[in-house]
């Protein structure tokens, strides 16, 4: 069985790793997905700051301006390498602790993530794209409008193809 297990780093990682394993068994496998928010708004900021009139004193700037010249970018190509090297880093921070304990349980897991403005839809199109059989989710997590809009594990129990085990 493949266990897809979508976690923005505040599943209770003993429950999830327990659970995966369980289900997934000895010759399943499981995957661990989270999706990042970046704030886009702040490459327009940072670029902003490598202006012709920006404060020298302000951090980058110098380099900023060694690779757009005097004019602020409108897309400067160290951005997508910049944040591809942020989502990284979040994605092995999130779920690092959870595939540490689902591979102590001698299952096959892989830890995957991807920039994504919504959860749900990042979430969604991992599962369509890994193709799972059991998705895992928290039933609380960093949602700034849960309960208000609906809850993420909600939208994810009503949309996803696949059964979906909510954890809590």
């Amino acid at each position: 069985m493949h266990v897809l297990v979508a976690t923005d780093g505040t599943l209770d990682i003993t429950l999830a790793a327990t659970m995966a394993a369980r289900l997934a068994g000895e010759t399943g496998r499981v995957t661990v997905f989270t999706a990042v928010e970046v704030p886009r708004q702040i490459l327009s900021d940072l670029r902003s700051a490598s202006s012709p009139d920006a404060d020298p004193a302000h951090a980058g700037v110098a380099y900023r301006r060694e690779q757009a010249g005097d004019a602020a970018a409108g897309h400067w190509i160290g951005d997508d390498a910049f944040i591809a090297q942020y989502v990284d880093r979040v994605v092995a921070s999130r779920t690092a602790a959870l595939v540490a304990e689902v591979k102590a349980a001698g299952v096959d897991v892989v830890a995957t993530g991807v920039e994504g403005e919504s959860a749900a839809r990042s979430v969604l199109e991992a599962v369509s794209e890994h193709k799972p059989d059991l998705l895992c989710v928290g039933t609380h997590g960093l949602g700034r409008f849960e309960g208000l809009l609906g809850s993420l594990s909600t939208k994810l129990a009503r949309l996803a193809p696949c059964p979906v085990l909510l954890l809590r």
